[in-house]
């Protein structure tokens, strides 16, 4: 039996690995706006597609964010990877949260953009059926994207953004994908992981909003930290790229510096837990 790989393209030759994940709407291109601006010197990035998305439309799994996780461990050693961070968006930060609790010793730094908490996202009846429609209903997705941009967003672009989404993913796929990041809880696997963990939220997205994640990811996470950037909403990659890089990357950057002298996790010395700059209260 031949095993599964991700279908994966690699960026940058930097010595800080990075697993970039993406969420329910999109495969890999959900990252085509942040790309060009990489800092590829200083990280490798890999690019996944994941069950049921791009290269990977056709693959058959459970689709889930267990099984995701496991694929992407099995990728870290087909590409030599011992320890990596994950950026994952909404559905991928879920991704990257089970990734947490099944390989913590491997993980050097986690970040969500928008991230779906690993308690899952409990939704009202009337909003499981928008949802569980959307896998058919390209105006069920419309809905959703315009709503978690804050309404603001042009037509065109979220035809656009919905265009992409119908052609990159399988439908049977997206829906199975729903039951397994709205509905399953597996947060008391993570929580007190003492992993760095950055949320990034979008301040128009009222969905996956800074409160909401303060409550979840902030809570559990001893070294977890939550900004928010004020012109993104859902979507920070193609809304607001150049801010959220910044952001990740200097995230991702402070491993390094915590490692030299030893202020980080290992060492005790840094703050859990605390207010980054430009949070609200």
């Amino acid at each position: 039996m031949t095993s599964f790989t991700l279908p994966h393209e690699l960026h940058g030759d930097g010595p800080h690995k990075v697993f970039a994940v993406h969420g329910w709407f999109a495969d890999r291109s959900a990252y085509a706006s942040v790309r060009p601006d990489l800092d590829g010197t200083s990280f490798t990035y890999a690019l996944v597609d994941l069950r049921g998305y791009g290269e990977a439309k056709d693959a058959v799994g459970s689709y889930s964010t267990a099984e995701a996780a496991q694929d992407l461990l099995d990728l870290a050693d087909r590409l030599g990877w011992e320890r990596f961070s994950v950026v994952g968006h909404s559905m991928g930060g879920s991704v990257a949260q089970r990734l947490l609790a099944s390989a913590p010793g491997r993980l050097r730094r986690i970040v969500g953009v928008s991230p779906v908490p690993a308690s899952g996202l409990p939704l009202p009846a009337e909003q499981w059926r928008l949802f569980a429609d959307s896998a058919h209903l390209p105006e069920n997705r419309r809905t959703i994207i315009d709503f978690t941009t804050g309404g603001v967003r042009p037509a065109a672009w979220l035809d656009r953004m919905v265009g992409r989404s119908l052609a990159v993913s399988d439908a049977k796929a997206y829906r199975a994908w729903l039951d397994s990041w709205a509905r399953e809880d597996f947060h008391a696997e993570v929580a007190g992981a003492r992993v760095p963990a950055l949320a990034v939220a979008g301040r128009l997205d009222p969905a996956l909003s800074a409160s909401l994640l303060r409550d979840t990811w902030q809570r559990w996470y001893p070294y977890g930290e939550v900004r928010e950037l004020s012109g993104a909403g859902h979507y920070a990659m193609d809304e607001t790229p150049l801010e959220l890089i910044q952001v990740v990357e200097a995230f991702l950057d402070a491993d390094d510096e915590d490692d030299a002298d030893g202020t980080g996790p290992e060492g005790g010395a840094a703050q859990p837990g605390a207010a980054a700059e430009g949070e609200e209260a």
